[in-house]
């Protein structure tokens, strides 16, 4: 089964960037709602620099580990880091394969879930990316458990990470800066949640081609 090659790897990021920058608006109205009012075009601007420092020719621990520290350097707030975090501790899993299959992409995903869990210190029910980007880990090993090839099972993450983006709307927020607004959070999409559904559906039209 071929996983997660260089060139796809740079395709994801330029596709994600791409989403990101279509959807920068509504992040930030969503952001208005309950944070900072900053989200989208933060990291719009963040992606944008992804890309420009994507390497040429390089396998995909590379790709992902450069587009995440340009995040970290060009993201402002909380988002930079912890999508920065996401991609570099992914692409340190892959950079340790000589040749990354499915099940290396999967390990890749869990390390970049458990990188974000450590630095944001949030889990799943605290509105948050994390509600988004765990259910998409769990749903791309299911289904690679399950024996759906590679795009099915980014497909499946895809999914996942969309429905638990929606499923922040009647949560009441348990970290940052939303947290603040206690019951007044609840009846909003978590902006985090939603870029994260971004990423992982960008990761899905790679795969699907």
């Amino acid at each position: 089964m071929i996983g997660l090659t260089g060139p796809a790897a740079d395709r994801w990021i330029r596709r994600a960037a791409a989403l990101v920058s279509a959807d920068a608006g509504e992040l930030t109205r969503l952001d208005a709602a309950i944070g900072d009012g900053d989200h989208g075009h933060n990291l719009d601007r963040g992606f944008a620099a992804a890309v420009a420092a994507l390497p040429a020719d390089a396998p995909a621990g590379r790709v992902l580990i450069a587009a995440g520290r340009a995040l970290v350097a060009k993201t402002g707030g909380a988002s930079g880091p912890l999508y920065g975090t996401m991609l570099r501790r992914a692409g340190r899993v892959l950079d340790d394969c000589d040749d990354p299959d499915a099940a290396d992409l999967g390990a890749a995903l869990r390390a970049a879930l458990d990188g974000v869990r450590e630095l944001g210190r949030a889990e799943e029910g605290d509105k948050t990316m994390v509600d988004a980007l765990a259910p998409a880990v769990a749903a791309y090993a299911a289904a690679l458990d399950g024996g759906a090839p590679l795009p099915g099972a980014a497909r499946a993450a895809a999914d996942a990470a969309a429905a638990g983006a929606d499923a922040t709307v009647p949560m009441q927020a348990r970290k940052g800066r939303a947290s603040y607004l206690g019951e007044r959070s609840v009846g909003h999409l978590d902006p985090g949640a939603a870029s994260t559904a971004l990423v992982l559906r960008a990761l899905a039209e790679t795969l699907e081609g």
